[in-house]
């Protein structure tokens, strides 16, 4: 249920301008599309999983080839590596805290490929590394198995 109710909110912040003054964002009211929506729920999934503890469902948002790429504070090819540099860096529940993302935006590129940028928050006790904030720019490709991240650029 809880799952539901925030793609349905996600639903409307992306069928709702920003909440700026309308002097500020003179943009028309959007329907997101089925493309966007798909890609939100692998984000939502992705959130859930990394909540839960769960790096492999987490990764699973990602295509499983050695062309995917995640690019950090260095380029990290394939995503056996990628999955590698997750588990190193993250090993355990507390120190992975709790994910939550925001100002997501889904642009198409296509039928096939889309654009996601959006911001990050990782909450997290002190000891297991504080809290942290970035954002993020993904490409998801349309695969057999549904919307995958095919390259990831966090900071």
């Amino acid at each position: 249920m809880n799952r539901v109710l925030r793609l349905m909110l996600l639903g409307l912040t992306l069928t709702a301008a920003a909440a700026l003054p309308a002097q500020q964002q003179q943009e028309p009211l959007h329907t997101a599309t089925r493309q966007e929506l798909d890609v939100v729920k692998v984000m939502l999934k992705q959130e859930e999983a990394w909540n839960k503890g769960d790096i492999n469902g987490f990764i699973e948002g990602y295509k499983s080839s050695p062309d995917t790429l995640f690019v950090t504070n260095q380029i990290i090819r394939g995503i056996d590596n990628v999955t590698a540099s997750y588990r190193q860096s993250y090993t355990n529940k507390d120190v992975m805290g709790t994910l939550s993302f925001s100002e997501i935006e889904v642009h198409a590129l296509g039928d096939n490929f889309a654009t996601c940028v959006g911001k990050y928050h990782l909450e997290r006790s002190k000891k297991s590394g504080g809290n942290a904030d970035g954002i993020f720019s993904l490409v998801f490709e349309k695969t057999e198995q549904g919307w995958k991240i095919v390259l990831d650029h966090t900071t």
